[in-house]
């Protein structure tokens, strides 16, 4: 086969440090299991996997990253569930569709807790603002608050804004302590973002 000299080349990842990388993967998750993911450290993590310090670091520079790529085909299904409702909802209103997409986070957020807590303990609002769970689900919702404004001709409905707020209620610290201190159930969560910021 002739490579297009336009084609960029991918250099496919060197058989150990895919062995590392997996290595690494199964010893992490198999701690996060057992512990749970604040109580592991990358040291220890780096000492049960029987690697040095140094290889861990270099592939991941904190647990956020080794959480992430561990949940990272986890967040690809839920993407590819979430785009198929939308395709198949095209008719549905779009505050229908903003509460489904919600209920499916939180649902998400249930099921993968340890890891997406992990993924977003070390990283600053601008840090997680930049990571692509945040950027994909926060376009899709600035997608459905526009589609919002557009039907009621509400010029001063900033999306954007709202994505953002909205986001921030769903991270992992606000939405715990709304159940866990406050007492709400993921239900009732759900149904007092959406009278939140959903207008009647």
């Amino acid at each position: 086969m002739v490579n297009d000299e336009n084609t960029p080349r991918t250099r496919p990842e060197r058989r150990d440090a895919a062995r590392n990388r997996q290595r690494i993967l199964d010893t992490a998750h198999k701690l996060f299991e057992q512990y749970g993911v604040e109580q592991v450290s990358m040291n220890q993590i780096a000492t049960e996997a029987q690697i040095g310090p140094g290889t861990l670091y270099r592939r991941y520079r904190n647990k956020g990253e080794l959480c992430l790529d561990l949940i990272k085909d986890s967040i690809d299904l839920f993407f590819d569930d979430i785009e198929a409702y939308l395709q198949e909802s095209e008719t549905v209103p779009a505050e229908q569709k903003l509460k489904e997409v919600i209920s499916s986070f939180i649902c998400f957020r249930e099921k993968k807790a340890q890891l997406l807590t992990g993924v977003e303990e070390t990283k600053s609002i601008k840090s997680r603002a930049q990571s692509p769970l945040y950027i994909e689900l926060h376009q899709i919702l600035v997608q459905l608050f526009d589609e919002m404004r557009g039907r009621e001709q509400k010029p001063y409905l900033h999306s954007a804004f709202k994505a953002d707020m909205m986001l921030m209620a769903l991270s992992s610290d606000s939405y715990f302590f709304q159940k866990n201190v406050r007492g709400y159930s993921p239900e009732e969560i759900l149904n007092l973002l959406c009278s939140t910021f959903i207008s009647d």
